[in-house]
């Protein structure tokens, strides 16, 4: 068991930091952007020396999207004017102090949460077609995964969920749900047990995460996004 530990910590760190990075997701601190960058780091190594390149790229990806979504969650997407207590949309939509308490733990989070439109929706279904073919084709001819439609498909869709997070759109708990689901297979088949059971924490904590931020959105669907 010993042996076990001393060859996998890193692993074990990953997952240990991934769920609570999923924590704090759900309960939008704004601290997951740091932890996630931390999370990042220890899976680059753990996705190269499996071999599962596209997994490991999109981990550099998350660092950037972190540095982003934490820029984003503090300054938000809308001027000084639109801040909480400021004549912001939670002033204007009348939204109590209870409800306001719920959106991130007390903090001054001025980026709310609120819902895909149609336009967002397909400009990034577009996105995701093109990421997966191109991350497909690079995989099956410049690299020796064993599984590059499987890889491509998992991180073209983390690519998009996690800028939807960012952006504190509520449907990428969905996106989310699928990616966590297939993970556990693929993981499973490449020997990555802590990181089996880590994405299985993820799935169910996928649908927390959606119950919890059904209840917290603010904005109105019809506003741009």
């Amino acid at each position: 068991m010993n042996n076990w530990i001393s060859e996998n910590y890193i692993e074990i760190f990953g997952a240990i930091a991934g769920i609570i990075y999923v924590i704090f997701e759900i309960r939008q601190t704004i601290w997951l952007w740091p932890l996630g960058i931390v999370t990042s780091g220890a899976y680059v190594w753990i996705f190269f020396t499996s071999k599962l390149y596209a997994d490991m790229s999109l981990q550099g990806y998350y660092v950037v999207i972190s540095v982003l979504g934490w820029w984003w969650w503090m300054r938000g997407r809308r001027g000084e004017g639109e801040k909480r207590g400021v004549g912001g949309e939670e002033e204007k939509r009348g939204v109590g102090e209870e409800e306001k308490g719920r959106v991130g733990e007390g903090e001054k989070i001025v980026l709310q949460v609120s819902r895909l439109r149609r336009k967002t929706g397909t400009t990034l279904c577009v996105v995701f077609i093109i990421l997966y073919i191109l991350m497909w084709l690079v995989l099956s001819n410049l690299t020796d995964s064993p599984v590059p439609g499987w890889d491509a498909f998992l991180t073209s869709l983390s690519i998009v969920a996690t800028w939807m997070l960012a952006r504190k759109i509520y449907e990428h708990w969905f996106l989310w749900i699928v990616v966590n689901i297939v993970s556990v297979v693929l993981y499973f088949t490449r020997g990555l047990y802590p990181t089996v059971i880590l994405y299985a924490v993820y799935a169910a904590m996928s649908f927390t995460g959606l119950r919890f931020w059904r209840r917290t959105i603010v904005a109105d669907p019809s506003e741009e996004i």
